[in-house]
């Protein structure tokens, strides 16, 4: 065992703190990763404000990258020195979804066994299995991707989450392909990596919708060919005419995506979206929010489908190396993501900041 410090949020509500924390040697299929960078997610405030679970405390932070320190016995995957991006979905191998070829929906992903705790012996409970706002953390061997060890720990780090998140909600679950049109409600750091992920697949056109002109500007440089300002024009009517003007006839987008997780957002989707197009859902919801009225014949009438995307559907060995791969050509500018870094003792800023829409990502690196 070795103590290390970390971040924990230790109540409701409370602001978080820097403490020590005890992470004990790895078991079985278990790998301690020295921590190099973790992003500042919306999730990691979830948790801290009771919104996920009240199974506090909270070690927080989960989109990282480090180097694998040790491994326990049997690991094979990765050994000690390697540079990996942490995942939160370790497949099994052995649930429904696993043994019908769908890994990349596993229902029983791995965490690792034993608990990290605080100096007095509580039990943490890390943020999706993962707990990186820490100097080192403790997870299963399966949630480390490796990934090539050139590439920036700050950019890459977000793989492991929110940009992974909306590359793949374009890419995996709403099947984006040359020759379609998308509209991305919602241009947060979510928003705009489903706008990048659109570009990458050849997209045409690419419409950005906020209510927000910097997130808006953001969106275009990675790729965005329209930009919508929601607060002045009815972005349901403004995508229909964006798209008919490339495809005539056109009465919406092929892929409509909502990556801000609202009722009212998410049916303007629904009716964005061109006859038999695809509605996807990134935008997590909160428990109590529901669809507003919405019509059973408009549902059978546009045809397509309505999806909800978890992690992107990512499957990380799969999408985690490629991802940097396009990263280093110079094809995907995960950079543009940071928006500044940070240290250990900054989260409560970067929460508030975050919170008010002023960052896609801080960054707490680590030295």
């Amino acid at each position: 065992m070795q103590q290390v410090k970390a971040v924990v949020a230790l109540a409701k509500g409370a602001p978080v703190e820097v403490v020590t924390i005890n992470v004990p040697d790895p078991g079985p299929g278990e790998a301690v990763v020295k921590i190099q960078a973790c992003g500042v997610c919306h999730t990691d405030l979830h948790y801290r404000e009771g919104g996920i679970n009240d199974e506090f405390p909270f070690l927080l932070g989960h989109e990282a990258a480090g180097i694998v320190e040790a491994v326990g016995p049997d690991v094979t995957e990765v050994a000690p020195g390697d540079f990996v991006v942490l995942n939160w979905r370790a497949v099994c191998g052995e649930c429904r979804a696993c043994k019908r070829g769908d890994l990349q929906y596993c229902f029983n992903t791995h965490n690792a066994t034993q608990k990290m705790t605080l100096e007095d012996g509580t039990e943490l409970s890390p943020a999706l299995g993962i707990g990186a706002f820490a100097e080192k953390t403790l997870v299963a061997a399966g949630q480390c991707t490796k990934v090539d060890a050139d590439a920036r720990p700050a950019a890459v780090g977000l793989l492991g989450c929110g940009v992974m998140a909306g590359i793949g909600a374009a890419i995996n679950t709403g099947a984006v392909t040359r020759g379609k049109s998308v509209a991305v409600i919602g241009c947060g750091g979510v928003g705009v990596a489903a706008i990048a992920g659109s570009a990458l697949a050849g997209a045409s056109p690419i419409i950005a919708v906020d209510i927000d002109a910097a997130k808006l500007e953001k969106a275009r440089e990675l790729g965005a060919t329209h930009v919508v300002d929601s607060s002045k024009v009815d972005p349901v009517e403004e995508i229909k005419r964006i798209c008919a003007e490339t495809y005539e006839g056109a009465e919406g987008a092929d892929v409509v995506i909502e990556a801000v997780g609202r009722p009212e957002t998410w049916k303007q989707a629904f009716y964005a979206r061109d006859l038999a197009g695809t509605v996807v859902l990134v935008g997590v919801p909160t428990p109590d929010m529901q669809v507003p009225e919405l019509p059973l014949i408009d549902v059978f009438g546009r045809g397509g489908a309505l999806k909800s995307s978890w992690y992107g559907d990512c499957l990380p060995s799969r999408d985690f190396p490629m991802l940097v791969d396009l990263y280093r050509q110079g094809r995907l500018d995960l950079d543009a993501f940071v928006t500044e870094e940070i240290g250990i003792d900054d989260i409560e800023a970067a929460f508030e900041k975050m919170h008010h829409g002023e960052v896609l990502r801080s960054v707490v690196v680590l030295p």
